[in-house]
């Protein structure tokens, strides 16, 4: 596929004025409501809530953290941090702010006293490798109902032998000791969630490139117990590799518990666990896909609905409308649940973050 002509899209380089972005365009189920909540946030990554509302968001290319202040009508953007190696992550715990760039992890402690003066930050753990190449190097950062920090380490490559260190989903405790791995075999995991119910952690994650239109499936993988290996590279979305799968079977490896799609770009992955919308909408998995580019027809640029349970999860569309007639116009990224049941979503394309409501 080297001569398809095909290369990632990048984000815009100056984000999109609220007055331009055409969410009207966006479709939902009946009762809810998609809005712009923030603009001017470029690059819009990762979303977490402090104590006290202030709504930190994460980048990729930006090399930025914001913080964003609710004023009732209008929400003031304030920029953290600058200069940064892909600050994808971000989380909050005890009045401290947690940002993930692509080699290390830090904090910086009672923040939402200080987003005017923000205070040096502190560094937590510095032993992740790192490639020459880069590949996969920004993190997803959330912390598990069992107090332990977790975040991802992708493969160093689009698809090769992995190195010792790589292709993980991880965990450390908040100081930085402790760390080991939860999952392996996994290429380029940005997101999961813990199931509301079982506690089992649910991922998603990004298939190889040119291999073709249709192979390999972006997947949902669920850790259940063990350090499972889900395959990467021998094995993706169930089908063994044509060369470097020679010698091994998919049986080998933990199997994914739902296809989602070659290319989707699966990356916001969260539970619905609030009482804004309809009941039938609790526990439900919501998966917000970026998009494709490794494909000579787009897919993705939506948010997915995944309803387990049963011998075939369903898998609906919830809102859609960013890619129209093969050309896109957003890229949905995280999603984070408001303490009043409505999503947050931030679009790293166009620098902003919408807010989607339900009500009858």
């Amino acid at each position: 596929m080297e001569s398809s002509g095909l290369e990632p899209i990048n984000p815009l380089a100056k984000p999109t004025p609220v007055s331009e972005i055409p969410v009207d365009r966006v479709k939902l189920p009946p009762g809810f409501k998609i809005a712009v909540w923030a603009d001017n946030v470029e690059n819009a990554r990762e979303i977490i809530r402090g104590t006290k509302g202030t709504i930190f968001v994460g980048s990729r290319g930006a090399g930025k953290v914001y913080a964003i202040v609710d004023k009732g009508t209008t929400r003031q953007v304030k920029t953290l941090a600058t200069g940064l190696s892909q600050p994808n992550g971000v989380e909050f715990k005890d009045g401290a702010l947690y940002v993930a760039e692509s080699n290390r992890i830090w904090k910086m402690e009672n923040i939402e006293d200080r987003l005017d003066n923000p205070p040096e930050p502190k560094l937590i753990f510095d032993k992740i490798p790192h490639a020459d190449v880069p590949h996969h190097h920004w993190k997803p950062l959330r912390f598990g109902p069992d107090g332990k920090l977790y975040f991802a380490i992708g493969a160093p490559c689009n698809i090769c032998n992995v190195p010792k260190g790589f292709a993980l989903i991880t965990r450390i405790n908040a100081d930085g000791s402790g760390f080991e791995a939860v999952a392996r075999g996994i290429r380029n995991t940005l997101d999961w969630d813990w199931h509301p119910v079982t506690k089992e952690l649910y991922f998603t994650n990004h298939g190889s490139d040119w291999m073709g239109d249709d192979k390999p499936e972006d997947i949902l993988g669920v850790v259940s117990k063990g350090v499972p290996n889900f395959g990467f590279p021998f094995c993706e979305g169930g089908e063994p590799h044509p060369e470097l799968g020679k010698g091994h079977r998919c049986s080998e490896f933990a199997a994914p518990a739902f296809l989602l799609g070659a290319h989707v770009a699966p990356i916001g992955t969260r539970f619905y666990t609030g009482s804004m919308f309809p009941a039938e909408y609790k526990n439900r998995l919501f998966s917000a896909q970026k998009g494709s580019w490794n494909r000579t027809k787009k897919v993705g640029y939506r948010v997915m609905m995944i309803t387990l349970g049963g011998q075939t999860p369903k898998y609906d569309p919830f809102a859609e409308g960013w890619l129209e007639n093969g050309k896109m116009w957003g890229r949905p990224s995280y999603l984070y649940q408001m303490p009043d049941g409505a999503f947050l979503l931030s679009d790293d394309y166009n620098g902003c973050i919408y807010r989607i409501s339900y009500s009858r």
